[in-house]
């Protein structure tokens, strides 16, 4: 088991992140990664997450089972499957910094372009459907690179104008089928290892208890709050993870 205190500072708030993300709140999940990266490597920390996540995905799929938008999954999932393999055939080749930077653009320019939204209504706020492979495949490559991939999943989904409870339930079996398709790649990749298996252990309690929280608190948010928020969560996102890109580290 870790016993190194620099672990735990940061694993237990990445954990949190993801259990509010996997319960409504997406968005915040993407902070994750970095905050694991300030302690370990990036690829070890998204080996130690991704069994978190699997887990918290049940969860967030059973709160949510009643809530999703089968349109927005048959657009977006076969790319996203597209995406999953790019992101473990180039993993050699493209660095996490990279990613991060760009999903961290991503993320603040969507954030800012919802904000002016508000002031703006009468601008064009739905992508077509036949954009929804190029959407998820963005959002299957981050995901297995950084599971990064909430950014262009947002892009595509929330100007849709879905109710936060669907908008969190087609979410919530979006990435779950995507964590899915990332379990083979980072067994061929050799990551599941006694150690990283065994850091996953310590954090799973906080990450479950999180997650069902995150389920009570978006429930209990009104549409027009909830959207704000994400739209503000979004640019902090984007913020911290071009800090991350640009850091020495990467």
């Amino acid at each position: 088991m870790p016993d190194d205190p620099a672990f735990y500072a940061v694993a237990i708030p990445a954990v949190v992140l993801l259990g509010f993300s996997k319960g409504g709140f997406a968005g915040v999940g993407a902070l994750a990664l970095p905050l694991m990266a300030l302690a370990m490597s990036p690829v070890r920390a998204a080996a130690i997450l991704l069994p978190v996540l699997v887990v918290q995905d049940v969860v967030g799929v059973w709160a949510f089972r009643r809530d999703w938008d089968s349109a927005v999954l048959r657009a977006t999932l076969p790319g996203a499957a597209v995406g999953v393999l790019l992101g473990y055939l180039l993993a050699a080749v493209v660095s996490v910094g990279a990613v991060l930077g760009v999903t961290g653009g991503i993320a603040i320019l969507f954030g800012l372009y919802r904000l002016h939204r508000r002031y703006r209504p009468g601008l064009p706020a739905r992508m077509p459907d036949r954009a929804g492979p190029l959407f998820g495949l963005a959002s299957g490559f981050t995901s297995q690179i950084a599971h990064a991939g909430v950014p262009p999943f947002q892009l595509f989904v929330l100007p849709r104008g879905l109710s936060p409870t669907r908008f969190a339930g087609t979410g919530a079996i979006f990435f779950a089928a995507v964590n899915w398709m990332k379990v083979p790649a980072f067994l061929s990749l050799g990551q599941f290892t006694a150690a990283n298996l065994g850091a996953t252990l310590v954090l799973m309690p906080v990450a479950i208890a999180a997650t069902f929280g995150g389920v009570r608190l978006v429930r209990r948010v009104t549409a027009d709050r909830f959207y704000l928020l994400i739209d503000l969560l979004m640019i902090a996102v984007g913020l911290r993870l071009l800090w991350s890109a640009f850091s020495p580290a990467n």
